[in-house]
């Protein structure tokens, strides 16, 4: 039984990673196209080893197991440990408020309007309101690096998408399990409620905080990359484990570990070889399990009865829409961002396979589950095809493509020239530590700066042919200037040099002009 499960993911892998391959060549989103393929195989009859995948992996508690259990920390974990702190940090007033409040706003939105318009009852209402408020911008991230939109459009969405994963998650837990009939809910069960919800983000984020410093502190005592690889398993895995089983939420404590990890760990423990090696190393895991994730969504889909619901489909399409609308514009309000950004985080809030999974947990008993299954698969197909597909004529009708020519150019050059370089400080550290002779050092170390000024050759032609790339390199090279301004005059302050009065005023001076920039930046790219 064991060897035969093992053949059907090899089988399901295989297939998988051959559409995406076919679909990264045609340059298009593999995530869209791998779901709609696997809904044509799971409606096509299909006779061989293809429906014997097709009967082994639509049942409810392989998909689930697989999803939440399999692929979820290795997901989550991966995508903490590339997102920067400092980008988090620069941008955490849209992150926090669209991650909380959006979210927030969502769940009780879509779970009244589903509640009132597809007649659900109201717990079931607000089980679908949590479901659908988890986002999914997979697909949106991908297109947004094809066309060179905003870096920090992007740090957005996804640091967005990182926490909201986890309140969501928490909020499904209270709205399916904790309370027990919403329509009890009186002000002491919704106090209840909201300390139930402090407690399981603040134990997660405790447990994921704890074990990203532990494992960090680890990795200084190791210069072994595969080992460290490894570790970074046992981080992800481990985190959502013990926190799932201390009654914590698992999502928030993977995704803290990894930014720990990935900010902190890399700093203090990690050689450029390891860091090179984590990357590689996550790229190659998420690639296969996302592959996986979203033909497994289109084989799910073509199970499930949604005929037979849809009307009631079309209407909770409508419904979500709505609630995204909602927790976008409502939570953006008092925010500082271009209209046009709100118009993409709010069409590329897609919903993905968190809320399938999540959707399939719920007991056999559970009100109407047949139909919330049903309404779930259906937003999310919408949702992958439907909007996936048209996020990138909103992006271009709302001008946001970055439109520098040479730029892809000398982004490929530039990721030469950093190899360059970080061959080149891994070479001087081997040698300092006598483990590469003289001859074989200044051998490899001639070749290396004969690779660095072909490079840097190359660069300057490219300058000379497009000076408006140097304008970008310029302009990214004085925010993160102000940015080590900034931190500098906080470490002054902390050690008593400055005052709290000399230090605020400096500080100020600094984020306007930070501000200045990033205005001047948001001008030029609308104009374009």
């Amino acid at each position: 039984m064991i060897i035969h499960s093992i053949e059907m993911v090899f089988v399901l892998l295989a297939l998988s990673v051959g559409v995406t391959a076919l679909a990264k060549k045609a340059n298009k989103p593999y995530s869209i196209t791998l779901v709609i393929i696997g809904a044509i195989i799971g409606i096509l009859p299909i006779l061989g080893i293809i429906e014997e995948v097709k009967e082994f992996f639509v049942t409810d508690e392989i998909f689930r197991t697989v999803i939440i259990a399999i692929f979820l920390p290795a997901l989550l974990g991966d995508a903490s440990l590339k997102l920067s702190y400092q980008d988090v940090r620069k941008n955490r007033g849209p992150i926090a408020m669209l991650a909380f409040l959006g979210t927030f706003t969502a769940f009780i939105v879509t779970g009244g309007l589903a509640h009132l318009f597809l007649s659900l009852p109201l717990q079931t209402a607000l089980v679908f309101g949590a479901l659908m408020a988890a986002t999914d911008p997979i697909s949106v991230l991908s297109i947004f690096k094809s066309l060179g939109v905003n870096r920090r459009l992007a740090v957005i969405m996804e640091g967005e998408s990182l926490i909201n994963d986890g309140v969501s998650v928490v909020l499904f837990k209270l709205a399916a399990y904790t309370l027990a009939a919403a329509a009890a809910i009186g002000p002491l069960e919704a106090a209840s409620g909201v300390i139930m919800f402090v407690k399981v983000v603040a134990g997660g984020s405790f447990i994921g905080l704890s074990l990203g410093f532990v494992f960090s502190q680890i990795g200084r005592y190791f210069d072994d990359y595969p080992l460290e690889n490894a570790f970074s398993v046992v981080l992800f895995y481990g985190s959502y484990m013990i926190a799932e089983y201390l009654g914590v939420s698992g999502v928030i404590a993977v995704v803290t570990g990894g930014l720990v990890l990935g900010n902190y760990g890399k700093v203090i423990g990690m050689t450029p070889t390891t860091r090179l090696s984590i990357s590689v190393f996550w790229d190659t895991i998420t690639l296969a399990m996302n592959s996986l994730v979203f033909i497994l969504v289109g084989l799910e889909i073509a199970r499930i009865n949604i005929a037979g619901y849809w009307v009631h489909v079309l209407a909770a399409i409508v419904v979500v829409l709505l609630g995204r609308v909602a927790a976008v514009y409502l939570s953006t309000a008092g925010l500082k961002l271009p209209a046009a950004w709100k118009h993409v985080l709010n069409w590329g809030g897609l919903k993905g396979s968190l809320s399938l999974a999540l959707a399939l947990s719920l007991p056999p008993d559970f009100g109407e589950r047949d139909k919330l299954v049903a309404l779930t698969f259906g937003v999310v197909f919408f949702s992958l095809v439907g909007q996936g597909l048209t996020i990138t004529p909103l992006i271009h009708k709302l001008g946001l493509k970055k439109t520098v020519q040479g730029l892809k150019e000398y982004e490929q050059l530039s990721f030469e020239l950093q190899q360059a370089l970080s061959a080149g400080e891994e070479l001087n550290r081997i040698h300092e530590e006598g483990r590469v002779s003289p001859p074989v050092f200044n051998k490899l170390k001639n070749e290396n700066i004969k690779r660095v000024d072909r490079v840097h050759g190359k660069l300057e032609e490219l300058y000379l042919k497009y000076p408006e790339i140097l304008q970008e390199q310029e302009t990214a090279a004085r925010k993160k200037l102000l940015y080590a301004e900034h931190q500098s005059v906080e470490k002054l302050m902390g050690e008593g040099i400055l005052s709290e009065e000399t230090g605020n005023e400096r500080k100020r001076l600094v984020l306007e002009h930070m501000e200045s920039i990033e205005k001047n930046n948001g001008q030029n790219e609308q104009a374009e």
